[in-house]
């Protein structure tokens, strides 16, 4: 994970210390920048470039100083994020410096073959990432964010002054950025630029992440599965779906939770993996499947934030009866369901040292930090976007109280502040699987046709999820989230699943009492021997941390923040 920032300018750029102070906080353990001259004497005007980043090392065993920078030609890679694979390979050692080895080796391909050998080398990523790559002996600007969008970047076109930048996170004082799209990977040729004209961003030449003539291709991973069912065939735990989702999660879990370095500046045997933690189905089947994976001596955090929403409280006050205090906090519902999972997991992960983290955020503190979570979103501003990013960044924050295993809600919590640097999210599966109301509603109005209709139009879209959003209010506080179900792999074999092999509406509750929607996900998890999990209902984050509403019961999702 790092903070990346790159500015095209007439004169050389410097960026704010409000700004650097950002970039730091997502990359805290390297700051560096590089200055490259765009045109010469024979040009009518020269341009300078001008690149920062800021590293939070998480791959390999030394910390990869950025921009990073090919000796040979001069070319610069500001590179944020996780390359999984390339090539369809494993990566081995410290993915930036891998990716930039692979540039060099494009860039020595003849000039008719260098320019596809170069977009080839990002398209066979895979992984969450943002870049931008200086491409010297072209003198092109390559950017992108990879095809679900799991990483943010976002541009800003001025041109009263002449600059565009690319950056991680936007200037709180500037209200013109916007995010680059996820949908493909956009060159700007800077031989071409005139006296103090920089195109603006619409004059950007787009590369399709991979090209199809396909139907139903999503988001460049694989073809949507639209086949019907023949006859009434239930899904049970036999199915061979099931079985596969299990170790698609593996596979997928592997390298996102194995090989994490020690944080710099932490005793060793800190904690190194948490998880985004409602006590929900997503996540705890992705807890319970880390224990297969990790060391046993590795401990677990389950962050689980609850706040005091001032109108949900006086609420509970109205209905108390006596005069017993109430606890407000352990009165959500992602903290009661999150206590029940924890459980769940003690019983049958025996020897894991399970943290549950009980994040309680009081309203004073979420008014106190109201200007930085909305400075951090931008250029999302509605209220809905607020309240689950109020959820995502003091759960990334990771300070609370931990109940350890075999200890209850009663037993002295012992204040805690995570010390991982990763944090795993459940997010994907119900777009996947079938796990929103509207997929049960789309099956009772029309059938199998009617849900793989709405499944398209989830699974579509996924690269159109919020999560740049998500990844600036998390990453602030040096943190890196990573999404099992969004491994490119799995979501191929997903999409390519038939909808009746994932979510088994035409069968109703059948005989293991889990309802429809996910029920390839249930199955799995009574597999994995949690038979409560397995029942849990969906409940959207910002309801089940009480996030939503927190002045008035009639504010919509879409009202922009003032």
């Amino acid at each position: 994970m790092c903070g990346i920032h790159v500015a095209l300018s007439a004169i050389p750029h410097a960026i704010s210390p409000q700004l650097k102070q950002c970039l730091c906080n997502r990359g805290p353990d390297y700051f560096g920048q590089e200055e490259r001259r765009v045109g010469g004497i024979n040009s009518p005007q020269s341009w300078t470039l001008t690149f920062t980043s800021t590293v939070l090392a998480l791959r390999g065993d030394h910390i990869a100083k950025q921009p990073l920078v090919e000796s040979t030609s001069g070319s610069v890679l500001c590179w944020n994020g996780e390359a999984w694979r390339v090539g369809g390979h494993p990566v081995d050692g410290n993915d930036g410096e891998g990716i930039l080895t692979l540039l060099k080796k494009a860039s020595a391909f003849a000039p008719a073959a260098r320019h596809d050998a170069i977009l080839d080398v990002f398209r066979s990523v895979e992984g969450p990432f943002a870049f931008v790559y200086y491409d010297k002996p072209a003198e092109r600007l390559i950017f992108g964010r990879d095809r679900l969008g799991r990483r943010s970047l976002l541009f800003t076109h001025d041109e009263a002054s002449g600059t565009l930048a690319l950056c991680s996170i936007a200037e709180a004082s500037d209200p013109s950025w916007k995010e680059v799209e996820a949908d493909g990977i956009y060159i700007l040729n800077l031989a071409q630029l005139q006296q103090h004209a920089i195109p603006a961003t619409h004059e950007r030449a787009k590369h399709e992440w991979l090209s199809s003539d396909q139907a139903d291709f999503i988001s460049s991973i694989g073809t949507f599965n639209k086949s019907l069912p023949s006859a009434n065939s239930a899904l049970t735990a036999l199915s061979p779906s099931v079985g596969m989702l299990k170790q698609q999660l593996l596979d997928s879990l592997r390298p996102r939770v194995l090989g994490i370095p020690q944080p710099p500046s932490t005793s060793a045997g800190e904690t190194r993996v948490a998880m985004l933690f409602s006590g929900g189905l997503d996540c705890t089947v992705l807890a319970r499947l880390v224990h297969d994976l990790l060391e046993p001596d590795q401990a677990v955090d389950l962050i689980n934030v609850a706040f005091e929403n001032p109108r949900v409280v006086a609420q509970l006050e109205k209905e108390a009866k006596g005069d017993e205090p109430i606890d407000f906090y352990e009165a959500c519902p992602d903290r009661i369901t999150g206590r029940k999972s924890f459980a769940e997991l003690e019983r049958v992960c025996p020897g894991r040292a399970f943290c549950f983290l009980a994040v309680n955020v009081p309203y004073s503190e979420t008014l106190a930090h109201r200007r930085q979570v909305t400075s951090l979103i931008y250029p999302h501003n509605t209220e809905m976007d607020l309240s689950i990013a109020y959820a995502l960044y003091f759960a990334a924050r990771g300070q609370g109280s931990c109940s350890s295993p075999s200890s209850g809600r009663d037993s002295p919590q012992e204040p805690h502040t995570s010390s991982a640097r990763v944090l795993l999210s459940g997010l994907g599966a119900d777009e996947l699987f079938g796990g929103y109301v509207r997929h049960a509603t789309a099956f009772s109005r029309q059938g199998y046709p009617g849900l793989v209709d709405e499944l398209l139009l989830d699974v579509g879209r996924l690269g159109k999820r919020n999560l740049g959003r998500d990844d600036r209010a998390m990453s602030h506080w040096g943190k890196e989230v990573r999404f099992p179900f969004l491994d490119e792999r799995l979501v191929r074999w997903a999409i390519e699943t038939p909808a009746w092999e994932k979510c088994d509406f035409g069968n109703g509750e059948d005989v293991t009492g889990v309802e429809a929607g996910k029920r390839v996900l249930r199955l799995l998890a009574l597999e994995l021997g949690m038979r409560g999990v397995a029942k849990e209902k969906k409940r959207a984050i910002q309801f089940g941390s009480r996030t939503a509403k927190m002045e008035s019961g009639r504010v919509k999702g879409t009202t922009l923040l003032s």
